[in-house]
């Protein structure tokens, strides 16, 4: 039986390892991002952090120096096993957005960078309904996301059928700042910050890229 993030967790698997050798140390590159993420492990203080979308786990590596109880989770089991192999002491689970592994209110804080690309409208809704749910009260999540690429303007998709040299079947899609707000509001969120930056030259994937923060009431 198959479903709708088949096709997610197959690809992450393959290319895993390659990932993990690509983009690894991205935040020695990336300051602001760096800052971002220093400010969600001081909100979260006194509770779990969670990195929802982990991939090999270098974004949980980075708040496990700032915070004291924190857990990776991703929807590949490779991406997971390589994040374990990082850091056996640090806590990484398999897991999917749309049916978070925790109970309610289990979360002081949680971070999801680009880990929504791939969702449908639809499960992005369902992804953000969980995460209110997951997060206590006064509980903040930080969301990254891709707005626009070359070519690719906001509220578009780019479907991938090879990446890093294997076969893939996957769709990224650029999404409007906007659009991702309302479904933030329509989850229960409130927003507290909202910002856009332009590509880190010859360091990522050129593409306008936006950051919320957004706090459970």
């Amino acid at each position: 039986m198959t479903g709708p993030e088949d096709g997610v967790r197959r690809t992450y698997d393959l290319i895993a390892h390659d990932y993990d050798r690509e983009i690894g140390d991205e935040l020695d590159h990336k300051p602001l991002d760096r800052a971002l993420l220093a400010a969600v492990a001081e909100l979260a203080a006194g509770g779990r952090l969670a990195d929802v979308g982990c991939g090999p786990g270098h974004v949980t590596r980075y708040l496990a120096a700032l915070h004291d109880d924190v857990v990776g989770i991703d929807l590949s089991p490779e991406m997971v096993a390589i994040a374990r192999s990082h850091a056996p002491g640090l806590s990484f689970e398999v897991g999917t957005m749309l049916a978070l592994p925790v109970a309610d209110a289990s979360w002081a804080g949680a971070v999801a960078m680009y880990s929504v690309i791939h969702l449908s409208p639809g499960e992005r809704r369902t992804a953000f309904a969980e995460l209110a749910r997951a997060l206590r009260p006064g509980g903040h999540l930080l969301l990254s996301f891709h707005v626009s690429g070359p070519d690719l303007p906001a509220g578009s998709s780019n479907h991938l059928s090879t990446w890093f040299g294997h076969d893939v079947d996957v769709v990224a899609h650029f999404l409007e700042p906007d659009a991702v707000t309302a479904d933030l509001l329509g989850a229960g969120f409130e927003i507290v910050a909202t910002m856009q930056r332009e590509p880190v030259a010859a360091q990522e994937y050129p593409s306008r890229r936006c950051y919320l923060l957004a706090r459970r009431p």
